[in-house]
């Protein structure tokens, strides 16, 4: 009895502890919506839509090879893990012109994992910065029409985001040159919309049934 008591405090708890504090206060409630409403991308491409849909929306840019290493960090730490979820997509607004580039990064891609759910939009550069615009975050987009960031769209068309970070800033999106910050906020972030539209839909088939 004693000897399982010491492999508890040793072991378990310390374990524990690590989930506890590594989750962290922002874990136990919803995502912050920081912006709603975004510009649908449906206006550019009317086959794909954010409605309904839990989006991850980049701007990759003019120079795909310059942008290809942003890529496939994002397929190994993000698309990987959740691609498998029916309502979940990967939203990439390219210039038009990039077509051709875009097809060698889609099979760089899918030597990882299946790419169904990449969905590249060719846009011309008014209607990129009219997208990224109404995202209305403090970050810019470059002369190639990219950012390093990425963002998440839920399934109104709403960014969600982090309003109060452990540098009391607010993350409008995240760095997809860092593979730690995807590690250790965006995949979180990520799992934390999946479990609240999760329990919305236990909670609506809980009401339904009294």
């Amino acid at each position: 009895m004693k000897k399982a008591f010491v492999l508890i405090v040793l072991f378990v708890l310390p374990i524990v502890a690590y989930l506890f504090f590594a989750s962290g206060v922002h874990n136990f409630g919803k995502l912050p919506v920081l912006t709603e409403k975004v510009s649908d991308v449906s206006l550019v491409d009317p086959n794909i839509t954010f409605k309904n849909k839990i989006s991850i929306l980049g701007f990759l840019g003019s120079d795909v090879d310059f942008k290809k290493g942003n890529a496939l960090n994002l397929n190994q730490k993000i698309y990987k893990d959740f691609h498998k979820f029916n309502d979940f997509q990967f939203v990439m607004i390219m210039p038009k012109g990039t077509e051709a580039n875009v097809e060698i990064l889609k099979k760089e891609l899918s030597e990882l994992v299946d790419v169904d759910k990449w969905k590249f939009v060719f846009a011309d550069p008014n209607q990129i910065k009219t997208l990224f615009s109404s995202l209305k975050t403090d970050l810019q987009l470059d002369a190639n029409y990219s950012t390093p960031y990425v963002f998440i769209i839920d399934k109104d068309a709403s960014l969600r985001g982090r309003n109060q970070d452990e540098e009391h800033e607010t993350i409008y999106g995240f760095d997809a040159t860092s593979v730690a910050e995807l590690t250790n906020k965006m995949i979180d972030d990520v799992r934390i919309l999946l479990a609240e539209y999760r329990m919305a839909l236990k909670k609506n088939s809980a009401n339904r049934e009294i």
